[in-house]
């Protein structure tokens, strides 16, 4: 036995130990910028995940993807933030392609509101600006037990959608009424359903910092999570293979969406909010794209495109995206989280987004943009 593990030391020396070295992560994390050093020093008190994905496309068309990760384990929480609302479009859109009559400019209202919507309104607001009323639309329309079923029947079995996004009682059961107005004044009604009770999360770090605020009262415990959303980074990254390259997975696996709605949600997750009709001094460019531009409020150039959904809460910043340079034919997947509350006191509204989260995420898009602007 000695003997063997003595062979294995010697061709791991004389091989360089490639399935390691040859981690593109580990060698964007050496990196001498400082925003980057800092986090990637202390890995573990940032609770560092990160997935990353090379492309390379065969002369045949066919694609190849090969994933790389860095301290990624489902088993750790971290709160998932307004990412949930990737799975949450895209799996709106396959149930209302499921309905015959209907399509993305069909106004709808919930519970018999005054206010008309519309999923193609509803998918801009979404990705520009990530709207809450927005998604929370397309939550009442499934409900969450529909939700998590759907996900686990497409192989994500790491995944609790468990509640709406900064509304009162969040949490609850009961859906509400939708109700489509087609053009010849039919009425298609989606009734309200009944979902299933919350099922509490058991597992390695539910329970994080030393204090929170509640109806404005600090509470000096850790903040419990276990009832919060649960979407960890192999699944939201998993989420964004299917949407980008649905081709790769098996037809079972693949969202089932029309060629139309499929390109307008591509269209979407690369919009601007300048170009989606919002303000662009509130709403800025990098205002929904972290990597790369997450700590500048400059203009993002016109050769890069970043489909992509962000999320930030309790001191969490969360990306995933597919950043394509078609002029310099660049193109990758990448997911990253981080927590960022150095007082670790929650629900003060007082994070280290600006001063570590967002400069980490941008310089770690830059990192490997440049990587691949290398590649042969």
């Amino acid at each position: 036995m000695k003997r063997f593990f003595l062979l294995l030391t010697i061709l791991c020396f004389f091989s360089g130990c490639k399935s390691v070295n040859n981690n593109p992560i580990n060698q964007v994390l050496k990196s001498d910028s400082r925003a980057i050093k800092k986090v990637a020093d202390q890995s573990e008190l940032y609770e560092l995940q990160i997935i990353y994905t090379s492309i390379k496309r065969k002369n045949n068309g066919k694609v190849v993807l090969k994933d790389y990760k860095y301290n990624v384990d489902a088993s750790n929480y971290y709160y998932p933030a307004s990412t949930v609302k990737l799975p949450i479009a895209v799996l709106a859109l396959e149930k209302l392609n499921a309905i015959k009559g209907i399509d993305v400019n069909t106004v709808f209202n919930v519970n018999n509101d005054s206010t008309k919507l519309s999923f193609s309104d509803n998918l801009r607001k979404i990705f520009a600006v990530s709207s809450n009323e927005a998604s929370n639309d397309f939550y009442e329309f499934m409900g969450r037990d529909y939700i998590n079923s759907k996900l686990r029947e497409k192989g994500f079995k790491k995944v609790q959608i468990n509640h709406r996004l900064s509304t009162p009682n969040s949490g609850a059961a009961e859906t509400k009424e939708i109700t489509f107005h087609k053009k010849d004044g039919e009425k298609i009604i989606i009734p309200s359903v009944s979902d299933s009770k919350i099922l509490t999360l058991k597992m390695n770090k539910i329970y994080k910092g030393k204090g929170y605020y509640e109806n404005g009262k600090l509470i000096n415990s850790p903040m419990d999570f276990s009832k919060k959303n649960y979407l960890p980074l192999e699944t939201l990254h998993g989420i964004m293979k299917r949407i980008v390259f649905p081709d790769n997975f098996s037809r079972k696996e693949r969202f089932e969406l029309s060629a139309e709605n499929r390109e307008l949600l591509l269209f979407n997750m690369q919009n601007l909010p300048r170009n989606a009709g919002f303000d662009p001094k509130e709403y800025y460019d990098s205002y929904c794209k972290f990597f790369m531009f997450g700590d500048k409020k400059d203009t993002i150039p016109n050769n890069i495109k970043i489909y992509n959904k962000v999320g930030d809460a309790y001191g969490t910043l969360v990306d995933c995206a597919y950043i394509v340079d078609e002029i310099n034919k660049v193109e990758f997947i990448i997911s990253a989280t981080l927590l960022v509350n150095e007082d670790q006191i929650f629900n003060d509204d007082h994070y280290d987004y600006d001063e570590i989260g967002l400069p980490f995420l941008a310089e770690l898009g830059r990192a490997f943009y440049e990587l691949n602007l290398k590649k042969p």
